[in-house]
């Protein structure tokens, strides 16, 4: 045990016997240890743990007024659950009983009376070893919870940077700034929350949402990029993008990534039944596809691209409006226009 903090060993001594606590004083202090503190009054106990925090206690079990048991008591309300703070009894009672109910309102060991030098000293020094290296443990396993954290934290900034540049890359043939994803993925979360869903759920929709279009690098640049209308084989081509980008993400263990699977694969669902690749309906749609499918119209309607330019935000709105019931889950749409309208009265 480490000598300073043997030294430094705080107890404290409860003894209605003035004789006791001096024996006891002069033995601790030609052991070594200083810092004591004691009474002869059961009843300041509570107030000096409380300011003095030991490391040990010696508490007599015979008291007049307030005995050792009621004061066991009271201290197992007030150690910290999980700390190992010893208490060792003083008593000249050695039945069973008394044994047995001291042990089990929190003592730790017995020194019996008249007091013996030896024992006393082997007894005490056996706690403290004790005690010392609990609280050892203690501050490892907090360094350790520090440092799991710290790890936890660099590896979730990594999976958000990974998912970032996933996203920008499914984007940087049609738009070189990667933006489109984040700008979804920013409405996708605001959208999310504006529905009553929870934050952490809205969270995970912000960071799955920018994969909405990675299967777009599977689709060739002369339909990609081509400016102008589709042709049907063209277009038929150009859905597949949400199978391939489903095909992608298969089978990830994270849910951040089987979320991302489910947006590519139906955020081009419509409510009325006539989008792609499934033609799902209604609720049938998962509710983040119902979500980015908005999310992502309004962005694509407002921002240039190589096949159209860029629409007016009041065109834009009145699109969705139109669209109601048709392309978009009426819900979204409602939560939707909530969020526009803040900002337009708060721009």
């Amino acid at each position: 045990m480490d000598r300073v903090w043997r030294t430094s060993a705080k107890f404290l001594i409860v003894d209605d016997q003035e004789y006791n606590i001096s024996l006891l004083n002069r033995i601790l202090r030609r052991t070594g240890f200083e810092n004591l503190r004691s009474t002869t009054d059961p009843g300041e106990l509570m107030n000096l743990f409380e300011q003095e925090r030991p490391d040990m206690i010696l508490l007599d079990l015979h008291m007049p007024g307030i005995d050792g048991f009621t004061l066991l008591k009271q201290l197992g309300t007030r150690i910290v659950r999980g700390e190992f703070l010893p208490i060792v009894v003083l008593t000249a009672d050695v039945t069973a009983e008394a044994k047995a109910e001291a042990l089990h309102l929190g003592a730790h060991d017995f020194v019996t009376k008249p007091l013996d030098k030896l024992e006393v000293v082997l007894r005490i020094d056996n706690l403290l070893k004790t005690r010392y290296y609990h609280l050892q443990l203690q501050e490892q396993n907090h360094l350790l919870e520090e440092r799991i954290g710290e790890r936890t934290a660099e590896l979730e900034h990594a999976k958000h940077e990974i998912l970032e540049l996933l996203g920008r890359t499914s984007e940087y043939r049609d738009d070189e700034t990667g933006q489109h994803t984040q700008r979804v993925g920013r409405m996708a979360y605001e959208l999310a929350k504006e529905l009553g869903l929870p934050e952490e759920e809205s969270r995970l929709i912000r960071q799955a949402t920018p994969l909405h279009d990675i299967g777009k690098i599977g689709i060739p640049d002369s339909i990609l990029l081509k400016p102008g209308r589709f042709t049907p084989e063209e277009m038929e081509q150009m859905k597949k993008h949400t199978v391939i980008g489903a095909s992608i993400l298969e089978g990830s263990v994270f849910a951040v990534l089987q979320l991302a699977g489910t947006i590519a694969e139906t955020h081009h669902e419509k409510w009325n039944g006539m989008g792609y690749p499934k033609g799902l309906q209604r609720e049938e749609i998962p509710l983040a596809g119902r979500i980015v499918a908005l999310a992502d119209f309004y962005d694509a309607l407002t921002n240039e691209r190589p096949y159209k330019r860029a629409w007016t935000r009041e065109e834009a709105l009145a699109e969705i409006e139109v669209q109601r019931g048709q392309h978009f889950d009426p819900d979204v749409v409602d939560a939707f226009m909530r969020i526009m309208g803040r900002e337009e009265e708060a721009g």
